[in-house]
């Protein structure tokens, strides 16, 4: 995968060892979705402490993914301005203090902390595929792919230790307690790009010195009329929608459709969030041993569509569709990510249409919880929820397949 650097402007930065750029970015990935999902297994325990009701305490998760969406030109022009290297280490300290913030006494403290570490959690989303695509271009796959596992990671360690955390601690330390993971994850960033300054970043000066000739101003405004980059920001928007849709509501579908207990019922999102590591090791497999990314759109959105179509057909099998459809949700996003690289011409129209795809995306995404269970409550079953989300990866394959068409080889 050819690399996309900026023709305009030299690096001026001497790059950190490839180990160590990795190991930051995988540190980074731990946490950037962990400390919102570490919030769920206390979810009761913290809506009893604060008074507040199940409408309000699902804000709590919901708000991070909208955030994702809305705050993404934010993270970009930070990111801009400030280059990667000293975007990424503020936006993890504004994480740390969005971690501690909500676990002060009092709604308002507890809203304003989530929202903090969303906003925070953005900038990384979009920083990633750009510091991949600009210090890692030949390794940008496995990179990539040991990135998304690290997403998985997180959540899994989150979601398992919190609660014996709180048991000992009480739900507020122990949902404070996973900024330490933040600050080695601060850590290994600040020391890798130490040698870091605004100028490492072609495109981190702003427009005025990314575009420097009259020429590069021009092209910087063409891809917005790129199709590709749209068709990948509706192939992650159906990617995303069907991801934080089964997530919020697999659980309840199948203690519904076979009478699972809770604990059971529990497991199902375990297997689906475990086999992601399976997708996002995968598919960098794929990508390199096909002959171009549409197969791989193909195989991952066919993977994903097993998961509705079986618990429709065969429920009982919920292990099966729940392992498949894990391992495509967590290769979906490496292809989108691959694409992303693949589409972007250099430095500073990578980071544009990373912004794109991910805030267009994470607004859709934000709103598959509501969908899904709002369609549930209309029609008292979930035959119609699951076609939902069938639709969701028709988008994914049709859109995918099309921005694939678009990005060089």
């Amino acid at each position: 995968m050819p690399a996309v650097r900026s023709p305009h402007s030299p690096t001026v930065r001497a790059a950190a060892p490839a180990a160590v750029l990795v190991a930051a970015v995988l540190l980074l990935g731990l946490n950037l979705r962990g400390p919102i999902v570490a919030v769920s297994p206390v979810l009761d325990t913290l809506s009893a402490d604060v008074g507040i009701g199940a409408a309000t305490a699902g804000l709590l998760t919901s708000l991070p993914v909208l955030c994702f969406g809305l705050a993404t030109p934010l993270a970009a022009a930070l990111l801009a301005r400030a280059g990667l290297g000293r975007g990424v280490s503020v936006s993890l300290v504004g994480l740390i203090a969005g971690i501690v913030l909500r676990s002060v006494d009092g709604l308002p403290s507890v809203l304003a902390g989530t929202v903090l570490i969303g906003i925070a959690i953005t900038v990384g989303n979009v920083a990633v595929p750009v510091v991949i695509a600009r210090d890692l271009p030949h390794r940008s796959g496995p990179v990539l792919g040991a990135y998304t596992a690290a997403l998985n990671v997180g959540s899994m360690l989150t979601l398992s230790l919190t609660v014996p955390l709180a048991n000992v601690t009480g739900w507020r330390v122990a949902l404070a307690s996973w900024g330490a993971l933040v600050l080695v994850a601060l850590a290994a960033w600040m020391y890798a790009f130490r040698r870091s300054r605004p100028a490492d970043d072609p495109e981190a000066a702003g427009p005025d010195v990314a575009d420097a000739d009259d020429g590069a101003q021009a092209e910087s405004r063409t891809w917005l009329r790129r199709p590709e980059v749209w068709w990948l920001t509706v192939a992650f928007s159906g990617q995303a929608f069907a991801y934080y849709a089964v997530t919020a509501w697999l659980p309840l579908l199948l203690r519904d459709e076979l009478g699972m207990p809770p604990g059971a019922a529990g497991l199902s999102a375990s297997i689906f969030q475990i086999a992601a590591l399976v997708g996002a090791l995968g598919v960098p497999v794929l990508l390199r041993v096909l002959p171009g990314p549409r197969g791989v759109v193909l195989i991952v959105a066919g993977a994903w569509s097993t998961l509705p179509v079986g618990l429709l057909v065969v429920p009982s099998w919920w292990p099966v569709w729940c392992a498949i459809g894990g391992a495509a949700q967590g290769g979906g996003l490496v292809v989108v990510f691959a694409l992303v690289v693949r589409i972007a011409r250099d430095l500073a129209e990578n980071r544009r249409v990373s912004a794109l795809v991910q805030g267009g995306g994470y607004v859709v995404a934000a709103t598959g919880p509501t969908v899904m269970g709002a369609v549930h409550e209309a029609t008292g079953g979930w035959t119609a929820p699951l076609l939902v989300v069938l639709g969701a990866i028709a988008l994914l394959a049709v859109a995918g397949t099309a921005s694939a068409g678009g990005s060089r080889s």
